[in-house]
């Protein structure tokens, strides 16, 4: 798929080059000029399923801090693109801005978290996903009840697969970027790296169809929720709903990750998968 956020120009090259020599924050500012549509297109996928109050234009400006610290970390000689290691950071970084606002009520983080943990103890009792009806018993809940708090949570809540690796200070985050080979990794580094990518592939492969497939044309294909709504033939909320809970499990599935072998997965940390394009 060509990728939306291939912005790279004659001569970027020597300009990455320069910059990186010299640290010149003239040169600096032609960079954030020139990927500056990067950061746009981070918001507007952000944006979709946010109440109508928050203005696209200011997540793009939330989006900017993002895009300074990944031109000051960026490391040209790794052979990585820049927009595959800039965007998790981009996005890092306006949902840091949208927290510390704290503009979701503190009950749909409770319901959250409280879906997250029954996902959470029922895969590890069942030894499989649990079912919708199973996850609402735990919780107490009708079926009608637990629809509703996912179309909630789902409504309110910026959940991203790019999240489901977090960690808590932004600038100890591993990025997709971050996570890639390059020739200055020893075995160790290689074997986390690859046993992040299994453990994330196991996890989506355990998942159910519908889920699978949102997860897939998403994070892959670069679709929007509006385009995975017509293929699948629901709504584009329903789409957001079902994008919610596949990520809600996910955590679920891998919050008990060990350290050590598996440095990358502890805490929340970022996702390493094959796409960063969310």
């Amino acid at each position: 798929m060509a990728t939306q956020l291939d912005t790279a120009g004659h001569g970027i090259d020597s300009l990455w080059a320069e910059y990186k020599k010299t640290g010149a924050k003239a040169l600096r500012d032609q960079l954030i000029v020139h990927y500056a549509p990067v950061v746009k297109y981070v918001a507007g996928r952000v944006s979709v399923g946010l109440p109508r109050h928050v203005d696209e234009a200011d997540l793009a400006s939330y989006g900017i801090i993002g895009l300074i610290d990944a031109i000051e970390r960026f490391e040209p000689a790794r052979n990585i693109k820049f927009e595959t290691y800039a965007v998790p950071r981009i996005k890092g970084a306006i949902i840091d801005e949208l927290r510390s606002i704290d503009w979701v009520p503190r009950s749909v983080r409770a319901k959250a978290r409280a879906v997250e943990q029954s996902y959470s103890k029922l895969e590890a009792t069942l030894h499989r996903t649990p079912t919708d009806a199973e996850v609402a018993a735990d919780l107490e809940m009708s079926d009608d009840e637990f629809q509703t708090t996912l179309r909630k949570i789902s409504f309110v809540g910026v959940v991203a697969l790019d999240e489901v690796f977090r960690g808590g200070d932004h600038s100890d985050r591993s990025t997709l970027g971050e996570t890639l080979p390059d020739s200055t990794q020893g075995p160790l580094d290689s074997y986390e790296v690859k046993e992040t990518k299994e453990a994330l592939v196991k996890a989506v492969s355990d998942m159910a169809d519908r889920e699978k497939t949102v997860l897939t044309l998403y994070y892959y294909e670069g679709l929007t929720l509006a385009e995975i709504g017509d293929i699948l033939g629901v709504t584009e909320s329903r789409v957001c709903q079902i994008h919610t809970k596949a990520v809600l499990q996910l955590r679920a599935k891998l919050a008990d990750r060990p350290e050590g072998a598996g440095r990358q997965l502890a805490g929340d940390g970022k996702v390493a998968a094959a796409r960063s394009g969310a």
